[in-house]
């Protein structure tokens, strides 16, 4: 049972990576993008994902793999151009594939019943396409488009007694794939991956790795080499391979394991007992500072190295590219553009950076609200588009880059704007504003009206947007993950959506101070500077305070509903987010240390300002400041 479900494991997560790389491929076989590759690999995924699924008996997987293999072979013979609807029927048997993995994932197994009529829908299209073109087979030794080397003809038979011939085939055909390129077998290779063959097996094969390479290939345990030749047709000697260099033969290979799979959750107690050292570590520094220790000093200085060294490798261990999320989204860009009758381009840049594994998955459903949005409310109409001057087909452009400490993920498109009239109209209509405040409200604060629940700029609902929930659920997650989010937009010409993220949440670098006698903790990333406040630069304007400092008028907070009234003290923390600052008032600063935050408990809830805690060496639990909530 234990094994089983190991199997089991394995199998869904490298058909998830096969299925990946088929819709990708498909996206970019339908744009036209090298298409010679693309179908390669959508013929090497299809062939995986089906003897995979034969092989762990999901027999209904098994069969629309096929059905999609004998499709694609048609596109890839060009027999079959691709369009629009053969697009969206292989799409779809991409979605059920999704689903199958989902079923299979749960413990279940898929039933024909659900893809039964994709299956027939895909073997309805390869029958029109025998009818209206039959293929020619490849006589032996004629030149093959695309495939180099001499043609040879090898009969091989598998031992009678072998208990899985279909298997020992199967091996046969992938080894002689990796020497050369296989024209064509007798029996077809459908009948010898199903084992419904008696007698010698007769492979085709144009390669240049020699005779003696195919001979070595095409014999071992249970297989028996019959006759090894060059096509008749081709004078032998003009199809010598030449003798400089030869291709190394299969026997000749060693392979080295050079990645592994980890289930994330021993990566996350990993985690767990690397934060443990960090906080362990700080003890020890204090108990080295009160006793003065040389010896210990020295030990420790030793031991500190060693965490730091660990806690950096297994932050790396956890940092995963952003492609794992990105490469999601052209399948969603093309099915809206599709639904709304526009012309879309996407483009992804820096899809390479990191982020830590923790947050890919907090990010991904505000990713595919912004990109669904931007489509469905950005781009407009092709026609609507031609009329205002622009090239019909719509640009939308995500990126990603480190900046500093943080990463920057920007959604760009060049559609109609967001009209800060309509917003307008629309925040009085809902009683968001009154009309003073409205007509007094910058650009900025119309704009980050779309951030309030309940707030759409649709004029219809749809099933894609428009029915007022969204954006204020995207800023909350973004929030939740120590982020920020930023519009801003031009009429006519195009919004831009940024967001900023740290790339890691779990162990940062932070300002200790004290504020009324309580120690809490600042992320170093937010602190601009610590400075001294006169008197006389501080102004009280109606409830609030600021200070002018360094020739800026900067909001300024005593947090006394978070610790209480404290004493009065001249000691500024000026904190930036975003491009805004403000600050704190604090007793002491205490210095930088770097700590583990933890989230506040589910029993502990959420407090507005503290976005964890983090346990120093002394043991005591400290609150870190959420700036994002302060600014």
């Amino acid at each position: 049972m234990v094994d089983e479900e190991v199997y089991r494991k394995l199998f869904v997560e490298e058909s998830r990576e096969n299925h990946e790389n088929i819709v990708n491929n498909l996206l970019a076989l339908e744009s036209g993008e090298d298409q010679q590759t693309a179908i390669d690999e959508i013929f090497r995924s299809a062939h995986t994902l089906k003897g995979m699924s034969a092989s762990m008996g999901f027999d209904a997987m098994e069969h629309l793999c096929h059905s999609m293999e004998d499709v694609f072979s048609l596109i890839r013979s060009g027999r079959r151009e691709v369009t629009v609807s053969l697009t969206d029927l292989l799409l779809t048997c991409t979605d059920m594939i999704e689903e199958m993995l989902d079923e299979i994932e749960a413990g279940g197994a898929p039933s024909d019943e659900a893809s039964g009529n994709l299956v027939q829908e895909l073997r309805v299209f390869t029958e029109e396409t025998a009818d209206d073109d039959q293929e020619t087979p490849h006589e032996a030794g004629v030149a093959v488009e695309g495939v180099g080397g001499p043609i040879y003809t090898l009969s091989v038979a598998i031992d009678p007694s072998c208990a899985m011939k279909d298997v020992r085939a199967i091996l046969l055909l992938q080894n002689l794939d990796e020497i050369g390129t296989i024209l064509g077998t007798t029996p077809t290779r459908d009948l010898i991956e199903d084992g419904t063959f008696d007698g010698p097996i007769e492979i085709r094969i144009a390669s240049e790795a020699g005779e003696d390479a195919l001979r070595t290939v095409a014999s071992g345990t249970e297989i028996s080499l019959l006759e090894l030749s060059l096509a008749p047709e081709v004078p032998k000697e003009t199809q010598k391979p030449e003798p400089s260099a030869p291709k190394p033969s299969r026997g000749e290979k060693s392979r080295e394991i050079k990645n592994i799979r980890v289930d994330i959750q021993r990566l996350d107690r990993m985690m767990n007992l690397v934060e443990d050292l960090v906080i362990n570590r700080g003890r020890l520094e204090q108990i080295a500072r009160k006793h003065g220790i040389k010896e210990f000093d020295e030990a420790l200085s030793m031991i500190g190295r060693s965490v730091s060294d660990l806690q950096n490798l297994m932050m790396g261990i956890r940092m995963m590219p952003l492609d794992r999320i990105f490469n999601r989204l052209p399948r969603v860009v093309r099915d809206v553009a599709t639904h709304d009758g526009k012309e879309v381009e996407f483009t992804i840049e820096g899809g390479e950076t990191e982020l830590d594994r923790g947050m890919m998955d907090g990010l991904s459903d505000p990713l595919l609200h912004i990109i669904r949005n931007a489509v469905n409310h950005g781009i407009e109409l092709p026609e609507v588009r031609e009329a205002s001057g622009k090239p019909r087909k719509g640009s939308l452009r995500l990126t990603a880059r480190r900046d500093k400490d943080n990463v920057i993920i920007e959604i760009v498109d060049d559609g109609a704007g967001i009209d800060p009239e309509k917003l307008k109209d629309k925040a009085v209509n809902k009683g968001i504003m009154t009309p003073e405040a409205a007509a007094a409200a910058t650009k900025e604060d119309l704009i980050n009206l779309l951030f309030e629940p309940g707030f759409s700029t649709a004029e219809t609902i749809t099933d894609i947007s428009g029915r007022g929930v969204g954006l204020d659920v995207v800023k909350k997650t973004i929030e939740s993950l120590k982020g920020t989010i930023r519009v801003e937009s031009e009429l006519g010409r195009g919004t831009t959506f940024e967001l900023m993220l740290p790339p890691t949440m779990a162990i940062i670098d932070v300002m200790m101070v004290q504020i009324n006698g309580r120690r809490c903790a600042i992320p170093i990333s937010n602190v601009v500077e610590v400075a001294l406040a006169r008197t006389e630069a501080v102004h009280r304007i109606g409830d609030a305070e600021t200070v002018l400092l360094r020739d800026e008028i900067l909001p300024m907070y005593r947090l006394e509903d978070m610790f209480g009234r404290a004493q009065k003290s001249d000691t500024l923390v000026v904190l930036q987010n975003s491009g805004r600052k403000c600050c704190i008032v604090v007793d002491t600063v205490d210095g930088q240390q770097e700590v583990v935050v933890k989230p506040l408990s589910r029993l502990a809830g959420s407090c507005r300002g503290i976005s964890g805690i983090t346990i120093p060496g002394d043991g005591e639990v400290v609150p870190v400041l959420d700036v994002n909530t302060i600014v």
